[in-house]
């Protein structure tokens, strides 16, 4: 990368800072600096001692917290699972296979196939014998109703149709008579109510209360006009009172007084921010340099012994007891494992057999598979480059 050609980035401008900023900024940052390097001291002394807490005395005992918990309660309910729930309920799956399933099976098989076959062809045949019955019994009811539909259609088209032509033309006859009174009543009664009712109704709208209704409008928009002038004088002069009164002194107290009040404040409270932060990196660094002197002292007046200690004495000494006690018992230990392992191998192979020979006692020995002819020439007739199977190159 040319370094020449790079863009040299300027520096952000800084806003030029007041005397009063200036005037602030030393003391504060003293007293803050004295007020805060115990406090950052006892904290970095906080913060080692739990750092130390957590590594040597709560991690470990968490661990061994979760250890004995999984002792107590995974592992032999994992122990109960895998040696004795599973085995017992693959034990009874199969006593159940045995006792319900083969049996089931055998019973359908065997008894309730046939039996369901005869049932649905005596079913079949009582079904097919009902259905000639009905179709007789049908067939002769077809022909009485036939006989007696065509006695009642003659009695409907030589007797009933007339009469009911009749009856209806004398009907027609009494709705049209009806209708002709009704049509005359209603004439009269509508000419009845347009000169008693509507017209009069009319002109009364019209010459009397119209007149007074645009009457009491012209006064109500007065009275609203006159009472609008009057509220919006009164509110003006509030207004004016108001703003006199209240609004221009608070304006005034807010731009003399707390403006630069304020000003003053966020100054103070900017610096002292800015001296807190100043001051709590220094306490950092002076008690780094604290706990670096600290941790050296105790490395040369505890560490640095006991060091010595465990390779000048401790390690030595370790090594004889793993070499005379360590090494042979673990050697015992898995000579004692090996046997038990020979020893369960053999009861479960025992076990496996005890099986195989009840199974046998039970259902006999399987069938063994039959021999299937093959194209491919047995072991002993194998095809090599020296010899040939085909009829025309054989030896």
């Amino acid at each position: 990368m040319d370094f020449e050609k790079a863009p040299v980035q300027a520096p952000p401008p800084q806003s030029p800072e007041g005397c009063l900023a200036v005037a602030i900024r030393l003391p504060v940052r003293i007293v803050v600096l004295v007020l805060v390097v115990p406090v950052r001291m006892v904290w970095d002394a906080l913060v080692v001692g739990g750092r130390f807490l957590n590594d040597t005395l709560l991690r470990p005992l968490g661990r061994a917290l979760l250890w004995v918990g999984r002792a107590l309660f995974v592992w032999p309910w994992v122990a109960l699972w895998r040696y004795a729930v599973v085995p017992v309920g693959k034990g009874l799956a199969w006593l159940g296979h045995v006792l319900l399933v083969v049996p089931a099976v055998w019973v359908y098989r065997q008894v309730l196939t046939p039996l369901g076959r005869a049932i649905a062809w005596l079913v079949r045949g009582v079904g097919a014998g009902l259905a000639w019955v009905f179709g007789v019994i049908g067939a002769a009811l077809g022909w009485v109703f036939g006989v007696t539909g065509a006695g009642l259609r003659w009695v409907y088209a030589r007797v009933l149709t007339p009469v009911g032509h009749a009856i209806a033309w004398v009907l027609r006859g009494i709705g049209a008579v009806l209708a002709a009174v009704g049509i005359g009543i209603y004439a009269g009664a509508a000419w009845l109510v347009r000169y008693l009712v509507v017209v009069p109704a009319l002109w009364i709208h019209q010459y009397v209360l119209t007149p007074v209704g645009r009457a009491i409008a012209w006064v109500a928009e007065g009275a609203a006009w006159l009472v609008r002038m009057i509220f919006t004088g009164i509110g003006a002069a509030f207004y004016w009172t108001a703003r006199i009164l209240l609004v221009l002194p608070a304006l005034a107290v807010w731009r003399w007084v707390l403006v630069p009040v304020g000003r003053v404040l966020a100054v103070i409270v900017r610096e002292v921010g800015e001296a807190l932060g100043h001051a709590w990196r220094v306490a950092g660094r002076i008690s780094l340099a604290v706990g670096r002197f600290l941790g050296t002292l105790s490395r040369w007046i505890f560490v640095e012994p006991v060091r010595w200690v465990y390779r000048t004495v401790l390690t030595p000494l370790g090594h004889v007891v793993r070499d005379t006690v360590l090494r042979p018992a673990a050697e015992a230990a898995r000579s004692v494992g090996r046997a038990t392992r020979q020893a369960l191998t053999a009861a479960r192979e025992s076990a496996r057999q005890a099986r195989a020979d009840f199974r046998r006692m039970l259902f006999g020995t399987p069938a063994e598979p039959q021999a299937v002819a093959r194209r491919e020439p047995a072991a002993a007739e194998t095809r090599t480059l020296g010899s040939s199977t085909t009829a025309l190159t054989k030896d």
